[in-house]
């Protein structure tokens, strides 16, 4: 008997999902994969289930390009809610300290520069972190103790943007690696209080922000969902570019370096990707001159 036929289609980009609200983001890759029928998907960025906010899905051709946007860049905002601190560090874990203090505007505004630039963070027991092979929040709800190292961490800018004396509003910019609540569980010790996340939405993830963000309901109901896509190229905006001529594109597609020519070509970049008539053709690094290919995208 022979096997059936998938309906899977070769469909390349990204779509910029503005991820609900208790949905994780397997789920959200899954659904989208499942709408546009598509043969390869992943993301750009773990979302937790109870954040809000942009998670860049990748799509065929698009996914060589995730390491590009997850190095990027990334803004967040979130409301704590100050006198309790739970297991997860958010609002699906139960308490488990509590604090009578609930420091205000004032002290919170002065302690942030504490918490800015590059500053070393422990992450939270419940994420996705490996430990031997098994991610750390499934150690934590089996009830094993977890125990993770701190790792140095960089916050662009860090403000306060609305405090009612119970709760916070904080905006975030940092770079990849940074947990908001983390940082919400740090600034409360610091503070000599404790607090957990309550809301938590992610506005940007490297070139991708709230502009180009499409909802479920969106994505369900349009009758062209691939208009909705953006390029394999949107992905790559914050790296340098290389363009080639046809020949050089045709010999990078095949694996091979080539040599840069013109007063203009780099001679040396740590990270870029190669373009032709406007279309993505690899990323690759530029040593001595010459762009050398490390994942080609295909045409």
């Amino acid at each position: 008997m022979s096997k059936p036929q998938s309906n899977k289609r070769d469909v390349s980009g990204w779509l910029v999902l503005d991820k609900p609200y208790d949905m994780t983001s397997t789920q959200a890759v899954g659904k989208v994969r499942w709408l546009f029928g598509a043969k390869k998907a992943g993301h750009a960025g773990t979302l937790d289930p109870l954040a809000t906010g942009i998670l860049p899905i990748a799509l065929g051709e698009a996914t060589k390009t995730v390491p590009a946007v997850q190095d990027g860049q990334k803004v967040y905002r979130f409301t704590i809610k100050w006198g309790e601190q739970t297991t997860t560090d958010d609002a699906e874990g139960e308490i488990c300290a509590r604090s009578e203090v609930r420091p205000d505007a004032a002290a919170i505004t002065a302690a942030l520069p504490a918490f800015t630039g590059e500053i070393l963070q422990t992450p939270p027991a419940f994420s996705a972190i490996k430990i031997d092979g098994e991610r750390a929040y499934d150690l934590a709800r089996a009830g094993e103790t977890v125990v993770l190292e701190p790792r140095p961490v960089f916050i662009e800018a860090l403000r306060l943007v609305a405090h009612d004396g119970a709760t916070s509003a904080l905006e975030m910019t940092c770079e990849k690696g940074t947990y908001v609540r983390a940082l919400a569980r740090d600034l409360a010790h610091h503070l000599g209080s404790c607090a957990h996340v309550v809301k938590l939405h992610r506005a940007m993830v490297g070139p991708f922000g709230e502009a180009q963000a499409v909802t479920l309901a969106e994505l369900e109901a349009a009758a062209d969902r691939d208009s909705l896509l953006q390029p394999v190229t949107a992905g790559l905006l914050l790296l340098p570019e290389v363009r080639l001529t046809p020949d050089q594109a045709s010999a990078v597609r095949n694996g091979n370096p080539v040599l840069l020519t013109g007063p203009r070509g780099p001679v040396a970049l740590e990270a870029a990707w190669a373009s032709c008539a406007g279309a993505a053709v690899a990323l690759g690094c530029v040593e001595m001159g010459r762009f050398k290919p490390h994942r080609v995208i295909a045409g």
